[in-house]
């Protein structure tokens, strides 16, 4: 298996298991989060051993669905993608579509204390 898959076969995993706690959308976003610095890392040390690299496009889409805060902790603690055009336009873009589409759903959805 190669590297993307396992990325988004971990995702998917981190999904199914946040349905399984008292509060699933925290859960994922956490686990999201967590992944996605995971992955940042794991490409870092790929990027200096020439290993097998996580493509730029499994890093974006693990942001814009969420994972842009582990993102850019992770970027900023490996050092890794904070200077490569075009990816931090893309990645740019990824975190004010995340944005957007969060307000969206919450105009859309409001979370109510129960």
């Amino acid at each position: 298996m190669n590297l993307k898959r396992f990325c988004y076969l971990l995702l998917v995993l981190a999904g199914l298991a946040s349905m399984l706690t008292p509060s699933p959308f925290v859960t994922a976003f956490i686990s999201i989060n967590v992944l996605t610095l995971l992955i940042y890392g794991v490409d870092k040390r790929a990027a200096r051993k020439a290993g097998y690299r996580v493509p730029e496009s499994t890093l974006l889409f693990f942001g814009v669905i969420g994972g842009w805060p582990g993102a850019m902790i992770g970027q900023q603690l490996f050092r890794h993608k904070t200077q490569k055009q075009p990816f931090k336009t893309y990645f740019l873009a990824s975190v004010m579509v995340n944005i957007v589409v969060m307000a969206a759903l919450y105009q859309v959805y409001p979370m109510t204390g129960a």
